[in-house]
């Protein structure tokens, strides 16, 4: 029974440790820029986190990477980008992050909080993934242990969270619901394709975190560790 006892012990620790990763999650996603067409909404592509806890946490080497349809993440310098020293995102607050380089069609985005020439995203089918270390040129399931924090596939792509969401266009992104934090582990069910996206920022205002029962949390936590 003591055995037992440390054992429950030791993995309660460890849920506690790796929970606050959990609560950053991709809000959005744009992939339509870049293309030169007259219908783009942006002229570049965009990825918007939202951080679900109350606190800020400190994303400091993190990274956001793009993978196509079938491919790996970050298999090139060009499909990743590292957050540098010192960023923190703020508790129930968004980062908005341009990618891609700017097409000739879409308007101008708003002030972005980071700028990137990397990543420019596939407007049909594509997936990102925000880790918080660089997992460059792996496949999926093959992602250092313990560095995925969260991931979301669109149109054809593999490596989705349950399902895939739907596909995208140069006029259309993908949403989360719940302004960035409704978290169910399934991309169809948590994102939806809309027609007139609006890019949110650290300049939206914070807007109300999702509560999750203590035990989905540790699940979550515990899950992240091998997915």
């Amino acid at each position: 029974m003591k055995k037992i006892g440390i054992v429950l012990a030791i993995l309660v620790l460890a849920s506690q440790a790796f929970a606050v990763s959990a609560d950053v999650r991709i809000a959005q996603v744009y992939a339509g820029g870049g293309s030169g067409s007259a219908t783009a909404s942006y002229k570049k592509d965009y990825v918007v986190l939202f951080n679900n806890a109350g606190t800020d946490i400190n994303i400091s080497g993190w990274a956001i990477e793009y993978g196509s349809a079938t491919g790996a993440w970050g298999s090139s310098t060009g499909n990743y980008f590292a957050f540098p020293a010192g960023t923190w995102i703020a508790g129930c607050s968004y980062l908005l992050v341009t990618c891609g380089t700017a097409g000739a069609g879409g308007a101008d985005l708003p002030m972005a909080d980071f700028v990137t020439l990397n990543i420019n995203a596939g407007a049909a089918s594509g997936k990102i993934g925000l880790f918080n270390a660089v997992n460059s040129n792996l496949a999926c399931g093959l992602e250092l242990a313990g560095t995925l924090v969260d991931k979301v596939a669109w149109g054809t792509s593999n490596c989705a969270e349950g399902a895939a969401a739907g596909g995208t266009a140069v006029a259309t992104a993908l949403v989360r619901g719940g302004n960035g934090a409704l978290d169910t582990d399934n991309n169809a069910t948590d994102f939806t394709v809309v027609a007139t996206p609006v890019p949110f920022s650290r300049a939206t205002p914070a807007t109300a975190c999702q509560p999750v029962p203590t035990e989905t949390q540790n699940w979550g936590a515990l899950k992240s560790t091998f997915r």
